[in-house]
């Protein structure tokens, strides 16, 4: 009686299925598709064909950028092209002509270096690294195989001669930023030459020339407190200095345990300042030379970066700025110093509730015209500011709207004009191309260079800026190159289209450009697809993510690429995805903010939405079957996607991880999980965790990683173990921060073929047949 009531709802159930099935034909489709399941031979000639394409698709691209190499003149460039079978062409082009033309005759040329070298230059696969042209002389002025040679386009006859002094093209005077933390360069000399400053034990010390004796400015420093990093003021009346409190960074340990010619493994260690370590804390003071009297400035220490780089108001001896972001990353300022009193103002004052990307930060001071352009997220959107350096008044915001500004390119300070890098600007198109464009620092006279194609951009211009090469791309249209004019984006020329007929002979189709909504039913992800080239719609596959959730940038790729690790993994019968979740960069600040004191999220609840929306756009798509791997902070995430999401991703490989971001780098980790160090760190550790695995999972790890600790990895394992957990963990001797390499790599193909397909990947480590030689191997695959 009790198997009867079964069988009654085994066949009411039934019933509602094939009413849905009538009502839902797409679902219908779907749920009746078979999954992909290879047999052993299928996957190995599955393997085989990966390997094949893997060699077959090197080179099966040509022509796919230009390479512009300006003369002297400035008006001519040349670039080469790589055609199929490695063969080259030089093509020289005349802006001003409209006019391309071939280089040279190269089987000449080849002739005239072989016979000039005593050796064999190939004339279809001719290399030239560099090329000078003197029409004048009848001449061309070569560099191949690491000589240089004079070449006489008359007499088609070449000689060897020593590396030439050869005039380079003059670039006009624009003005690019400078690196915003690179080391302090401490001045021990005034700017007269007169008067040397240094620092004895731990005291600073005047020497003027001439005079035997020093003077001693100060007198509380100490060898372990010492004053240091002097900086004089361009007049030589100031000489500004730190109190300094040095901390030393705390080392970390990596063993070699495979060191050739040896038989114990080697420790080294190395500096590594972690989340919440220390930082050497610097107390500025200024000390009148005329006087002898010294001034604490009236502001924190700095307990952040280095000691600042110092600018001097032109025209004004008795003020100063510098630029100081507070530990935490979520102040930042421009602070201007009174010289004779060491009174401070905040020219420039940045506060966050979240965070300030400290990498991006941008500012360009204009010491004529007392101006600062500042680039900042504080409208939501990274945009450009004009500041007026005295009131810290600004005059007006430069750029506005719901886009980004990606890089300022460089300033043209006569003309007063910005050149930058934005996306998201045009509607309708991926917000993450990248487009060039110009303008006033009124914020009027927007020129756009790039809008005459829905792409990402690549612009290289001339030297005196007339011209530009503009290579743009998406993922599914390939590479076109272009001569424009910069005074309107006007098209003067193509130069080339990419030809992508050889790699498309092999059998593959383009990566499909994929978008669905996020968590919030709002906002587009934007993403991409592969699909195996043997692809079956009668079949369902399972999905395989490729996951990066940095922040500090976006990743899923903008520009053509034609093959890569992505499409060699979906032709083992993988659909392999990417895309850029919630909480990465080059969207809004609200985009962005999702990862503040979160890094756990890693935009997966956008990852998993678009997803489910792939599958069910497509029925070949198998949401019930899903892998990621990572590497580094994508080693985090993907084994942090079985911890936190287990009821969505069954399988994971993980490579070089920083599991618990007290672990890793302190620069990297403090950025975006703040300061002080709190238990939010220890509530999204993988570490903490790792007692919620509930999926398969590989670890892998270079003994030797120099990046992110090792022991990062270790912790976790030793946590599985202790909770009873199963894994798998591959550690490859004497690598560093790495997917494993090789070894690695194929090694996880094998786990995910075990693991998603259910089926046995080749062993490697059998004979082809019994009738080969001991040591005969099968191909690697």
């Amino acid at each position: 009686m009790k198997l009867f009531k079964l069988n009654l709802k085994n066949l009411f159930y039934t019933n509602v299925l094939i009413w849905a099935a009538l009502c839902n034909p797409v679902e219908a489709q779907k749920s009746s598709l078979p999954a992909y399941r290879p047999t052993s031979s299928e996957i190995a000639a599955s393997y085989q064909r990966m390997t094949l394409m893997d060699s077959l698709t090197k080179g099966s691209v040509q022509k796919a950028s230009v390479q512009p190499n300006w003369l002297a003149d400035g008006q001519t460039f040349w670039y080469r092209n790589v055609l199929k079978d490695s063969l080259t062409e030089y093509m020289v082009v005349k802006p001003a002509e409209a006019k391309k033309t071939i280089a040279f005759d190269q089987a000449k040329v080849a002739a005239a270096l072989s016979k000039a070298y005593d050796s064999t230059f190939s004339a279809s696969k001719l290399w030239i690294q560099d090329i000078h042209f003197d029409e004048a002389k009848h001449s061309l002025i070569l560099n191949s195989k690491g000589k240089w040679f004079s070449y006489d386009t008359e007499t088609h006859t070449a000689q060897k001669i020593d590396k030439p002094t050869l005039p380079k093209p003059k670039e006009i005077g624009w003005t690019r930023q400078r690196s915003r933390w690179g080391r302090f360069r401490a001045d021990s000399l005034s700017p007269d030459k007169q008067t040397k400053a240094f620092v004895k034990n731990g005291n600073i010390y005047l020497n003027k020339k001439g005079e035997k004796e020093a003077f001693q400015l100060t007198y509380d420093g100490n060898p372990l407190k010492p004053y240091g990093e002097l900086s004089w003021s361009p007049d030589g009346k100031y000489l500004v200095c730190y109190r300094i409190t040095p901390q030393e960074e705390r080392q970390v340990s990596i063993i070699f345990s495979s060191l050739p010619n040896t038989t114990r493994g080697e420790v080294k260690t190395r500096g590594y300042a972690q989340p919440g370590d220390e930082f050497t804390s610097y107390e500025m003071h200024v000390i009148n030379v005329g006087t002898k009297a010294a001034v604490k400035v009236q502001s924190e220490v700095i307990d952040f970066f280095n000691a600042p780089v110092i600018r001097w108001r032109k025209g004004d001896d008795a003020h100063f700025t510098y630029e100081k972001v507070d530990r935490g990353h979520q102040r930042f300022r421009v602070i201007e110093v009174d010289a004779t009193n060491g009174a401070t103002r905040n020219i420039i004052d940045e506060k966050t509730d979240t965070f300030i990307y400290q990498n991006m930060i941008y500012t360009h001071y204009q010491p004529e015209k007392h101006e600062i352009i500042w680039v900042s997220e504080k409208d939501g959107w990274r945009h450009m500011y004009l500041v007026d350096e005295q009131t810290g008044k600004v005059k007006n915001q430069i750029t506005k709207g719901e886009w980004v500004v990606r890089d300022i390119d460089s300033v043209d300070t006569e003309k007063r004009e910005v050149w930058f890098k934005a996306s998201g600007m045009n509607a309708g198109e991926d917000p993450y191309h990248i487009h060039y464009y110009r303008i006033k620092f009124d914020g009027t006279g927007l020129v756009k260079l790039t809008d005459h194609a829905k792409a990402t951009h690549q612009l290289t211009f001339s030297p005196d800026r007339t011209y530009y090469v503009d290579t743009y791309s998406t993922m599914t249209s390939p590479p076109v190159s272009e001569l424009r004019k910069t005074a309107d984006g006007s098209l003067v020329m193509e130069l080339e289209g990419a030809d992508i007929s050889q790699y498309l002979a092999l059998g593959f189709q383009l990566p499909e450009i994929f978008k669905a909504k996020g968590r919030d039913g709002k906002t587009d992800i934007w993403g991409i697809v592969y699909r195996p080239s043997k692809f079956d719609p009668k079949k369902k596959y399972p999905i395989i993510e490729n996951i990066y959730a940095g922040p500090q940038d976006s990743f899923v790729p903008k520009a053509f690429r034609h093959y890569g690790e992505m499409q060699s993994m979906a032709e083992l019968g993988f659909i392999v995805v990417q895309m850029d979740g919630m909480g990465t960069y080059n969207r809004s600040k609200a985009f962005h903010d999702v990862c503040w004191k979160n890094l756990a999220d890693a935009g997966f609840p956008d990852r998993i939405a678009w997803m489910k929306a792939l599958a069910a756009k497509y029925p070949q798509v198998d949401s019930t079957k899903v892998g990621v791997y990572g590497t580094s902070a994508g080693g985090q995430n993907s084994l942090g996607a079985l911890l936190f999401h287990p009821g969505f991703y069954d399988a994971a490989v993980s490579a070089c991880g920083c599991h618990d971001n007290r672990v890793d780098k302190q620069w990297w980790n403090e950025q975006w999980m703040g300061y002080p160090v709190g238990k939010h760190y220890d509530e999204q550790s993988n570490v903490t965790n790792a007692a919620k695995l509930q999926g398969d999972l590989l670890l892998i790890v270079g003994e030797v990683d120099t990046n992110v600790p090792p022991e990062s990895t270790y912790r976790v394992a030793d946590a599985l173990i202790k909770t009873n957990k199963d894994f798998e963990l591959l550690v490859v001797p004497g690598m560093g921060h790495s997917d494993g390499g090789t070894y690695g790599r194929r090694k996880k193909r094998d786990f995910f073929v075990q693991k998603l397909l259910g089926t046995t990947p080749p062993n490697r480590n059998k004979l082809l047949n019994p009738g080969l030689k001991t040591g005969a191997r099968e191909p690697q695959i």
